[in-house]
């Protein structure tokens, strides 16, 4: 929507949310329409807004809620999306809580206490806890500033995950008619908005559509031919190192591709409803803890999930809907850099969905609203123009050229008349019954005389054999795309029958052009440098080995404080300071992503990852692949002082209420202290210090001395043997990058453990001695 001219009151709100945005997020300009909606919201203004996964809606509720006086209340429906969203607003100095069923009694009280007192700044609440009359009464006592209703979709009964307690939240605009309230959501029809205007009260208010294009997303989809093995060349080729989220349509299918990947050596997990929560809890957590994890899911998996470095979304079977391909894709890149969402389907899968929706109890109504929806996903998948453009026209929207970045746009596929096939196919399904599946029509296009075929006489057909000129994989092709388009529909045992839309063009009066199928060649694997495309992010090879060094700082951090990586930083903001390689705090500070809290927190340690590994970069290119413990080096020496968390936190911004400040407590920031910061924190220099340029003498062609494998082993049987007696997972003992520098270097003293990437002081006050026991038994033996 077209912002309106900004009165003086809204300049100065402007200005106010970007020194909020800039001093809390590091972020120095809003997206799109995010200022109109921080504006409209922080003005006590009412707001629907819409806006894709990864668009930054998180910033239209939270930069209102730091500027308005009192509290902001999210309504979320997952846990996980509640621990993801505090997790990283602690991390930039924010006061915010959840209160959800993982809370234990006191836990609880603590929280509410806090609301009343009004010392939080945002608090996430489920709406089953919301709609409470104790929670209603504890919020009527509280300084609210504003209720966000996210995922807003779920207040309609057309919404694609829609929830009961989300169409009560109508007594939010009964109980608290004076407060601001935004809905948030990235997929809704007209008639979803329509029933959330209705719900939430917000009738009237302004409507914020962002464009729904993901430009950084490539979309692909192909016909099924061996969909495991289609998936395994597609993540080798491509997205080898690389998180991803694998979409399977069942629970046995989830079981078995992430059996299968497993087997062929990708770090892949299963995740769906029949597991026990704590698998599924595992599944999670490995997922946004750690590297380069694939999960296999249903739908079940995903809306929850904030990571931003996904670098591929894959379906192994059919969505069904438009809004659920959009929205489970959309997980893909949020981080903006460069992912695929890749699909493959066929004529089994178009069945099994329209069959499903048939078979379905919900009323006719609801039933050709999902029908509606599915259609427009096949004609999606079988779309011979730009996939972006058709996708984008499903949400009203126009992209004026193509793409340039869809399988269609990069490999046009032909089209041609295929009025003649698919009279042929049409007169094989009605003479044969309406009753076949496609198995059987195929046969009788081909003129097989199998035992079912003789059977049922239909060798005596004037259909039989019309079609030898083509083969099976044309016509399979074929009748998905009768199916698709509408011209066959299934029956409840997969049979295939005419529909009324195929009379004109059985009778001649239509002609019906077609995607070409056609037997193309496998594309021969990418010749990627590995260590390039490890992950994902799109570094420059003179840039990997700092951008490797500041992901093992980061992963070796967020491990400390039990948190995901990317919390710590984004890909992108560890992507931009190896290109920018800082000098100083001051320029460090003007990276996108860095604000004052992080800066202050990690500021020290990041300068002195940059140098070291600027100051040790080699004059000439080493062809040999760095192993994971001389990417991560000894320059992360710094983790050794840092408190986790990190000290004192600046005053807030907020200038509504310039006597509170955003400053984190023992309640809502475990594990974080008061105490100073153990080393003495370097200050902002006036203006960016250039680097020292490397010079030939300082550096040395020779590469480092390899891992020693008996020492490597003893370790490895050690850190075991510590997992078992303190009940830690073994990489949280020390990782996997720990243990191979301590197989380089060989420690033999415990003054030689500090500066090996990964062992701060907590870990050698715990293991050190252990650890130096074992190298010189390895040694010794």
């Amino acid at each position: 929507m077209t912002a309106a001219p900004a009165s003086s009151n809204s300049t100065a709100t402007d200005q106010r949310a970007l020194t909020v945005l800039k001093s809390v997020w590091g972020y120095d300009a809003f997206r799109g329409v995010q200022a109109d909606i921080v504006r409209t919201v922080s003005e006590g203004g009412n707001a629907l807004v819409l806006m894709p996964t990864g668009g930054g809606k998180s910033l239209c509720y939270q930069v209102p809620s730091l500027l308005r006086p009192g509290v902001g209340i999210v309504v979320s429906p997952l846990i996980a999306l509640m621990k993801d969203q505090v997790d990283a607003l602690r991390q930039v100095g924010v006061r915010a809580a959840f209160l959800n069923s993982t809370l234990q009694a006191e836990g609880v009280r603590e929280v509410e206490a806090a609301l009343v007192a009004g010392d939080l700044d945002l608090l996430y609440v489920a709406p089953e806890r919301l709609l409470l009359d104790r929670t209603l009464d504890l919020l009527a006592r509280s300084p609210v500033a504003l209720f966000a209703i996210d995922e807003a979709h779920c207040v309609s009964q057309w919404g694609h995950d829609f929830r009961p307690e989300y169409g009560q939240l109508g007594v939010l605009p009964q109980r608290f008619p004076h407060l601001p309230r935004v809905a948030l959501t990235a997929t809704a029809d007209e008639r979803t908005r329509e029933d959330i205007l209705r719900v939430l009260g917000l009738h009237g208010a302004p409507q914020f559509v962002s464009s729904f294009d993901r430009p950084n997303i490539q979309y692909r989809v192909a016909n099924k031919e061996g969909p495991k093995t289609q998936l395994l060349d597609f993540i080798q080729a491509e997205h080898t190192g690389d998180a991803g989220i694998v979409y399977c349509l069942s629970r046995k299918s989830v079981e078995e591709t992430a059996k299968w990947l497993q087997a062929q050596g990708v770090d892949a997990l299963p995740y769906h409803a029949g597991l026990s929560p704590r698998e599924r809890n595992l599944a999670q957590d490995r997922f946004l803890n750690e590297e380069g994890m694939v999960v296999v899911a249903t739908v079940a998996f995903g809306m929850g999930i904030d990571k931003p470095n996904v670098r591929f979304v894959a379906h192994l079977d059919l969505p069904k809907s438009m809004e659920g391909y959009y929205q489970e894709t959309g997980r893909a890149g949020r981080d903006g850099l460069p992912s695929t969402a890749w699909m493959v389907y066929g004529l089994t899968d178009v069945v099994n969905v329209k069959r499903m929706l048939d078979q379905s109890l919900a009323p006719p109504e609801v039933k050709r609203v999902e029908a509606a929806k599915l259609d427009a996903l096949l004609t999606y998948c079988e779309a011979a123009t730009c996939r972006r453009q058709v996708l984008l026209s499903y949400f009203g929207e126009t992209l004026e050229a193509p793409c340039g970045n869809c399988d269609v746009c990069l490999q046009p596929p032909r089209v041609r008349d295929a009025t003649r096939e698919a009279q042929m196919a049409l007169s094989a399904a009605v003479r044969t019954g309406n009753r076949f599946g496609a198995a059987h029509l195929t046969d009788v296009l081909l003129g097989r005389e199998t035992d079912k075929v003789r059977a049922m006489g239909h060798h005596a057909l004037p259909t039989f054999g019309v079609g030898r000129e083509h083969d099976e994989k044309t016509w399979r092709g074929l009748l998905r795309q009768l199916v698709s388009l509408g011209y066959l529909t299934a029956g409840e045992h997969h049979g295939l029958s005419s529909t009324p839309k195929a009379r004109a063009l059985l009778r001649g009066e239509a002609t019906l052009m077609l995607r070409e199928e056609t037997l193309v060649p496998k594309p021969a694997r990418r010749e990627r440098d590995r260590s390039a495309r490890k992950g994902g992010a799109p570094v420059d090879a003179q840039d990997r080995p700092l951008f490797e060094a500041l992901r093992q700082w980061r992963l070796t951090k967020a491990r400390e404080q039990g948190v995901p990586p990317y919390v710590i930083f984004a890909d992108s903001t560890l992507k931009t300071i190896a290109e920018l390689r800082p000098g100083s705090l001051n320029t460090l500070g003007s990276v996108s992503g860095v604000g004052a809290r992080k800066l202050e927190a990690y500021g020290a340690e990041v300068l002195e990852v940059v140098r070291g590994q600027v100051g040790s970069r080699q004059p000439s290119v080493v062809s040999r692949q760095p192993t994971s413990a001389e990417r991560g080096t000894a320059d992360n020496v710094a983790v050794l002082g840092l408190l986790r968390g990190g000290g004192q936190v600046s005053p807030s911004p907020r200038t509504a209420t310039p006597e509170r400040e955003v400053r984190p407590t023992a309640l809502f920031s475990p594990g974080v202290t008061d105490e100073p910061h153990a080393a003495t924190r370097p200050q902002p220099e006036p203006r960016p210090a250039p680097l020292p340029a490397p010079t030939p003498q300082a550096t040395s062609d020779t590469p480092p001395a390899p891992p020693n494998p008996e020492v490597a082993g003893t370790l490895r049987e050690l850190r075991r043997e510590l997992s078992r007696e303190t009940g830690h997972s073994a990489f949280v003992i020390f990782p996997n990058a720990t243990l191979e520098a301590l197989a380089v270097r060989q420690p033999r003293t415990l003054a030689e453990l500090r500066g090996v990437p990964g062992l701060g002081e907590k870990r050698i006050e715990a293991y050190g001695e252990r650890i130096v026991d074992a190298v010189l038994t390895a040694l010794d033996g």
